[in-house]
Parts: structure tokens; C-alpha cells; sequence
């Protein structure tokens, strides 16, 4: 029988698991991507297609694990390895696998973090996206349904620290860093067809998705043990759907209109279990998301080239010392105390770098990172960083400043639209 869950249940699992600590060093890399076809711009890949292209390639030769988002995003999820090095090494073998694989088909990853100008469309059909998607409508957040089916995203996954003290500081820096990350890879300025006046338009549709579920953990306001804010974050957090049998099977009741405290307290449809936690952990997106590692989920999807920067610049700022200190010190310069208000996640998405407080601080730290990754055996990346910051960051610029606006579109064939046809797919797992 299902052990019926309590606070302190809450509690115990997220000191357990969320924040579990230990010799730090591993680095884990997601990178979503948009993808279309070169034939047709504007026209929506289905699923299916793209599932033939990469099973007909073999599975990704470094070990990267391939799923869809809603939006039949591809997402490649790196294996966490020692380093920004072999970390960088094993992801890039396996996206030019993939892009090669699409290549073959006529398609190509789209290098923007927001679709310029398809409209959202949900292709997934499994339960979890059908109850987000009723969630999300309910909530009048028609944000909800292009950021699941419209976004694309790098995040960057880093250890949580050698012991809790260790881990508190790690916790409050990738907080403090996190507006720099906003800011200096901001790559969605175009919705739409569009110039929406944000240079990270992808960050104000998630910030305008359920805030009990997108704001950050801190700010100003809340100065608690990162465990403790994670698991009252947790609680106060409005539940997305209830499976009729814990662990998902069953009819799904969408949005039961419940806290996880409500729920625990007694006001679900039936008591929570451990499986309802871990589904209701999953369904949470702040932009720092701890979980045995932290994830840090505020980072535009890039230009192909590019993608590597944000994972070294993070990883050299958060494990090596002497770049941890240097960005220890700018960041809270910039935040003016140990944590980013909210205010300034905003002033980061709309104006990216040509905001001088955050451009100044993005300098400093890039200056670092550069500096850094050599004394971590990645030498080449610390060239690609150098060469990033040179084109953009020592420049006040992010990649939404130097991308072309809005794709033309090109004519369709009889034959491009045949080639459209097809069924949808259900894969992946939880963003």
C-alpha cells in the first residue's frame, strides 16, 4: 500500500534527494532545438518524421539521450561527465549526429529560442501534456501553450556542492548568476513575425506562466536554507494534474484547483503519494531547479556554434575557485545582496546587455570563465568563450542583436506539402 505523504515527508525528500551533496566537478548539458525544414519554413515537422530520421541514424554515439517536447522540439540530454571538456566533447558528437541525420531529410535545428513564426502547435498527445495544456487554459496562462510547444532552451547542470555549506553558496551564485545568463545569451527577440521589444522573449512568456511554478526560489525576500525555500516553494505551488492511480496510470484530473499543501492536508481527490511528489517536483520550472544537481534553466537556446559557451562559461564560474570568487564578487555588485531581485530577471529579458549594470558584470565573469577553463583541461573552449565575448559580450551585445529577424518564406511544392503528412508521436519525458 502507497504511504500517504505529510510535510515533513516533503521535507525529508527534498534534504535527500533534491539537495544531495558531494564531491563536486560533473557537468550535464541539455540543449532543446527548434526544427524545420528548409523546403518550407513555415510549415510544422511532425513527430513522426522526425522519429524515422533519427532511428533510421542509430542512437547518438556519446550516450545522449533523445526526447521531444510538446512542440516536437528535439532535446538532447548529455550524460554528466567530469568537466566542461569531455562534457563538451560527448554533446557535440551527438548533435552533429543529429543534425546530419535531419540533414539527410531536408531539415535543419532552427537558431532561435522562440519559433519567429509558426504558431504554437501541441503534438504530443501524452497525459502529462494534455493536463498541462487544460492547467494552463484554466489558468487563463495562454503563455503556458507556447512555452511548452514554441521554446527551445540550453540547461546547463552542475553538481550541488561538497557539503551544505558548500552547497548554499553554489545555490546563491547560480541564483546571482542567473539575470548575467538571461542577459548575455538572450536569442528570442522575434514572436510571431514579429520584433517584440524583448531581446529574451522566451523568458517573459515562461515569467507570465503560473508564477507559483516559473518565479525563481529567492529573491529578496526569502533567506532561508535552500532546502527549506525549495520545499516551501514546493508546497505553495499549485498542483497540475492528479493521476487517478499514483504513479500515472488511470484518468488524469487536470488543475484540482490544490496546493501541495491543500493536497497533503487532505483536499485532493485522494491522499498524495511519494510518485504524486516526484510528478509534482517535475512540473515545476524556476529558473534554478535543484535536483540532485542544479539545473539552470534561464538560458536561450543559441546559435548552433555557440551552444558550449553557456555551459563552460557556467561551469568554470561555479567550479573553479578562483573564477567562483570573481563571480561571487561582481554578482553581488550587481544584485546588491546575495540574491537577484525580481526586477532585475526582468531588466536582464528585456534588454540583454544593453542594460550597463548587467554588461558590466557579464564582462567580469566571461573575462573568468576565459581565464579559468584552461586550469580545467578545456582550453579549447576557453578560445570559443574568448571568441563569444569578443562578438557579443565585450561588444553589449547577446545573439538577439546579431541575428537576422524574421526568415523569408520560401514557396511550397506540391510535393513539400505531400510530405507533411503523417501521425503524431507521443515521446519524451518531463520538461
Amino acid at each position: 500500500m502507497a504511504h500517504h505523504m505529510t510535510t515533513e515527508d516533503v521535507h525529508e525528500y527534498i534534504n535527500g534527494v533534491c539537495f544531495k551533496t558531494g564531491p563536486p566537478g560533473k557537468v550535464g548539458t541539455e540543449t532543446e532545438w527548434l526544427v524545420t525544414d528548409s523546403a518550407h519554413p513555415t510549415a510544422h515537422v511532425t513527430v513522426d518524421r522526425l522519429a524515422a530520421l533519427l532511428e533510421a541514424s542509430g542512437p547518438p554515439p556519446a550516450g545522449s539521450t533523445v526526447t521531444f517536447e510538446p512542440g516536437g522540439q528535439i532535446e538532447l540530454s548529455s550524460p554528466a561527465l567530469p568537466g566542461p571538456a569531455l562534457a563538451h566533447e560527448a554533446l557535440a558528437a551527438d548533435l552533429d549526429h543529429i543534425a546530419k541525420a535531419l540533414a539527410g531529410g531536408g531539415l535543419h535545428l532552427v537558431e532561435t529560442a522562440l519559433d519567429p513564426v509558426r504558431p504554437p502547435v501541441r503534438q504530443l498527445r501524452l497525459p502529462r501534456y494534455t493536463a498541462m495544456e487544460r492547467f494552463f487554459a484554466n489558468h487563463r496562462h495562454p503563455s503556458g501553450h507556447t512555452m511548452m510547444c514554441s521554446t527551445a532552451s540550453v540547461q546547463v547542470c552542475l553538481d550541488t556542492g561538497s557539503d551544505p555549506a558548500d552547497s548554499r553558496a553554489r545555490w546563491e551564485l547560480v541564483h546571482r548568476l542567473g539575470p548575467v545568463l538571461v542577459a548575455a545569451f538572450a536569442n528570442s527577440a522575434v514572436w510571431r513575425g514579429r520584433s517584440t521589444g524583448w531581446k529574451s522573449t522566451r523568458w517573459a512568456i515562461w515569467a507570465a506562466t503560473d508564477a507559483t511554478r516559473t518565479r525563481p526560489v529567492l529573491d529578496h525576500d526569502s533567506h532561508p536554507d535552500p532546502a527549506t525555500a525549495w520545499a516551501a516553494y514546493a508546497l505553495a505551488a499549485n498542483v497540475m494534474a492528479v493521476p487517478e492511480i499514483p504513479g500515472g496510470g488511470g484518468t488524469w484530473i487536470a488543475d484540482p484547483g490544490v496546493t501541495l499543501a491543500e493536497w497533503i492536508g487532505g483536499q485532493g481527490a485522494r491522499p498524495a503519494t511519494l510518485a504524486d511528489l516526484e510528478f509534482h517536483l517535475s512540473t515545476l520550472f524556476p529558473p534554478v531547479r535543484p535536483r540532485g544537481w542544479w539545473e539552470l534553466r534561464m538560458i536561450d537556446a543559441v546559435p548552433v556554434r555557440w551552444w558550449p559557451v553557456p555551459m563552460a562559461l557556467a561551469a568554470a564560474l561555479v567550479d573553479d575557485p578562483r573564477a567562483r570568487a570573481v563571480a561571487e564578487e561582481a554578482t553581488e555588485k550587481l544584485c546588491g545582496g546575495p540574491f537577484p531581485d525580481r526586477y532585475l530577471w526582468m531588466r536582464s529579458a528585456q534588454h540583454g546587455l544593453g542594460d550597463p549594470a548587467v554588461a558590466e558584470c557579464a564582462r567580469v565573469c566571461f573575462d573568468a570563465a576565459v581565464e579559468a577553463l584552461p586550469r580545467m583541461g578545456a582550453a579549447g573552449l576557453a578560445s570559443l568563450v574568448d571568441d563569444y565575448a569578443d562578438r557579443h559580450t565585450r561588444r553589449g551585445l547577446c545573439p538577439a542583436d546579431t541575428r537576422p529577424s524574421v526568415p523569408a518564406p520560401r514557396p511550397e511544392s506540391a510535393g513539400a506539402r505531400a510530405g507533411r503528412t503523417g501521425t503524431h508521436r507521443d515521446s519524451g519525458g518531463p520538461r
